[in-house]
C-alpha cells in the first residue's frame, strides 16, 4: 500500500490544505462533500500536489514539515517544481 502527502486548493477561497492519506481519490471526494470539519464549506476542492511514499510515517513527516514552512509561496514553488 502506498500513501500520500497531499495538498489541496479551494477553487472559491485560494486556501490551501495540506494532508495525508492511503486514499487520495477516497479523502477529496471526502473534502468535497463536507466530511471533513476543516475543510467544509469552503470548497470545492481540487488537487494541488501530492507525493507519493511507501509508509504511513513517511507521508505524515512529509506533511509536517509542509505546514511548518507556513509559506504560499513556498508551496507555489513546490507545486510548480514538481511538474
Amino acid at each position: 500500500m502506498t500513501f500520500h502527502t497531499y495538498i489541496l486548493r479551494s477553487t472559491t477561497t485560494s486556501r490551501f490544505y495540506v494532508g495525508h492519506t492511503g486514499n487520495l481519490q477516497k479523502r477529496l471526494f471526502e473534502h468535497n462533500n463536507n466530511r471533513t470539519r476543516s475543510t467544509q464549506n469552503r470548497g470545492p476542492w481540487k488537487l494541488f500536489h501530492s507525493e507519493e511514499y511507501a509508509t504511513k510515517v513517511q507521508a505524515s513527516r512529509r506533511e509536517r514539515e509542509i505546514k511548518r514552512m507556513k509559506s504560499r509561496k513556498w508551496i507555489e514553488d513546490l507545486a510548480r517544481a514538481s511538474r
